[in-house]
């Protein structure tokens, strides 16, 4: 078992718009926006990351905006939903602050004993406000919402599958056990995690396969502390089977990548060094920072990107 692994490190996303995808997540749902820079793959792409003060391992939504990207199809083989926490007793703020901002799909229920909001992302990707009343992190509080509202980081996510028996033993195999079932749902918690501890399975067996775009999932982090640690849960994955990537730098993380059985693409993602290693904390997320091979570029990727208004 991989106890290296203590629970998700980000989640990322593809969007048709970099303002849109920016202000949803800033002013209506209050997070911070902790670096702005570009896909490493392709720099005239913004990649833009959002989440507590510091961009805290488990809290952080990322995204790629695509300009005229087609949207998804969601479907099986894919994320389903991303949760986030909040304290107990603010999701009727939450629902009349969506509603104020013009959140689509809004609707309350309660799975796995937890009472949640769920609402959409201006792409139709899928996200949930979860009550936990023990969970300590403390969230980005701006734009009038107060520590008593703001969202702390990840809960976790759900997965969509036609047939869950391969992921499931993958997720045992990286510290996940299974806590509780109902229907064809499945949570697994990981053990000694960092609070973004939760992978929910739904199992879909006729359920067709979703089409990535706009709105889609484009993979999945697991947080490790470092780079030692990473490339024991390499050297396992290896042995084990998997075709994993090289380890990968992102200039605020070391990453690895490997395709799981239901289709997901899944990164182990280090929590060194962090987003503030090119900026200070007070200014995370204002300018655009680029890899150090972009660097002489600077001026023409400026001029292919839209400028962001915050």
């Amino acid at each position: 078992m991989l106890k290296q692994i203590k629970g998700l490190h980000h989640v990322t996303s593809m969007a048709a718009n970099a303002q849109q995808n920016s202000d949803f997540f800033t002013k209506a749902l209050g997070l911070r926006r902790v670096k702005k820079t570009v896909n490493f793959d392709d720099p005239e792409v913004y990649h833009l990351y959002y989440g507590d003060e510091v961009g805290t391992p488990g809290s952080v939504m990322t995204y790629f905006p695509f300009p005229h990207i087609a949207r998804g199809r969601q479907g099986t083989g894919e994320v389903g939903e991303t949760y986030f926490t909040v304290p107990e007793g603010s999701l009727g703020y939450w629902k009349e602050r969506l509603s104020r901002h013009h959140v689509g799909g809004l609707g309350e229920d309660d799975v796995f004993g937890e009472k949640r909001l769920r609402f959409d992302g201006p792409d139709g990707d899928r996200f949930a406000l979860i009550e936990v009343g023990n969970d300590d992190r403390e969230g980005w509080t701006a734009g009038g919402i107060g520590s008593a509202e703001a969202i702390q980081g990840f809960h976790g996510a759900s997965f969509r599958l036609q047939d869950a028996g391969g992921t499931a033993e993958l997720l045992k195999f990286m510290n996940y056990s299974e806590v509780d079932r109902k229907d064809n749902w499945t949570r697994f918690g990981v053990e000694g995690g960092n609070g973004a501890d939760f992978i929910d399975i739904e199992t879909v067996p006729s359920g067709s396969r979703g089409r990535q775009g706009a709105g889609s999932v484009h993979h999945i982090a697991f947080a490790v502390e470092d780079r030692a640690a990473q490339l024991e849960v390499r050297k396992a994955l290896l042995d084990t089977g998997y075709q994993v990537t090289p380890v990968i730098d992102r200039d605020y993380f070391w990453a690895i990548y490997f395709r799981t059985p239901g289709g997901i693409l899944f990164e182990v993602a280090t929590n060194e060094p962090g987003f503030d290693r090119d900026e200070d904390t007070a200014h995370l997320g204002e300018a655009l920072k680029l890899p150090g091979r972009y660097e002489e570029f600077r001026t023409q990727i400026e001029q292919n990107l839209s400028p962001i208004i915050d």
